[in-house]
């Protein structure tokens, strides 16, 4: 199979981040008006810092180590090679000693991007399986997902900050500036909620997407749908402080930390059965083609 461009991505991503910043205009116009613009320098500087160090600040997080070819020779060899076959540079690599088995990809663009993985996952899948996940966090790359995560998400982190932390803004003037101070709270709740949504549904849509980059990187979507299968199964058997202290990555990670139902339905991933679904389905494709 040939890489083609996702118009289907490539739309989401453009509507979605026009309603961002249709959104983004009235935030800052609500900010202003309610007398708390005090809080957009510091935004701007966040915005900043968010763009061009979310690689460094996803792998600090998590405490992944960049890894050198000595040290894991294979693991090199295997992105070397998945990066030509996907048409791109080969990536920064990163490993974070934990049991939880993942891997996910981070970095401002195509040539600021790292991968990583955990040990765990590692020691769970076979050679087919770990470049089936390489590839779907190398697909995300191609698709410059992590650019557009990261944009599409400043906006619900800000509005997040200010509902959890506004009653701070105003000082020493709360009693003159009271009302205004709510009603900045009140309106970045409500950016906060719709921006959540639209985001999750992008980051729905990109999961597919990468599946099927991932099938046509390696030509074999039943490597991934088994790698995935034996990601969520393992996760199960992980002890819940491990998966509590790196539920944060969610939105990055190849399958998302598990949760109770609510978590489910906001999630920022579909579920793996229907994954794992599609891409059989795109197997059947790919033996009769």
């Amino acid at each position: 199979m040939d890489w083609k461009p996702d118009w289907g991505l490539r739309g989401r991503m453009v509507l979605t981040m026009f309603l961002l910043f249709a959104l983004y205009i009235v935030f800052v116009g609500a900010l202003v008006y309610t007398d708390s613009f005090i809080v957009l320098p510091f935004v701007a500087v966040f915005l900043f810092a968010q763009f061009f160090f979310s690689d460094k600040l996803a792998l600090y997080s998590m405490g992944a180590k960049k890894v050198s070819e000595d040290e894991y020779p294979e693991l090199h060899a295997t992105i070397s090679r998945l990066s030509q076959q996907a048409d791109l540079p080969k990536p920064k690599i990163a490993v974070v000693d934990s049991r939880v088995p993942n891997a996910f990809a981070t970095g401002r663009s195509q040539n600021n991007a790292a991968i990583c993985v955990t040990t765990g996952l590692m020691r769970m899948l076979d050679s087919d399986e770990l470049e089936g996940v390489l590839a779907h966090e190398l697909a995300h790359v191609k698709n410059r997902d992590v650019m557009v995560m990261t944009i599409a998400s400043f906006l619900s982190t800000v509005a997040f900050m200010i509902v959890r932390w506004g009653f701070w803004f105003g000082g020493g003037n709360r009693d003159r500036q009271g009302g205004g101070i709510i009603a900045a709270i009140a309106v970045s709740l409500v950016v906060w909620i719709v921006s959540f949504v639209l985001i999750r549904a992008l980051s729905r849509y990109r999961e597919y997407a990468a599946d099927r980059g991932a099938a046509v990187i390696t030509g074999q979507p039943s490597a991934l749908a088994s790698a995935l299968m034996k990601i969520s199964g393992g996760m199960d058997k992980v002890p819940q402080d491990d998966l509590r202290e790196q539920s944060e990555m969610n939105a990055f990670f190849i399958i998302p930390i598990k949760s109770d139902f609510i978590g489910r339905v906001f999630s920022t991933h579909p579920s793996t059965e229907n994954r794992i679904e599609r891409l059989r389905q795109l197997e059947r494709e790919m033996e009769t083609a």
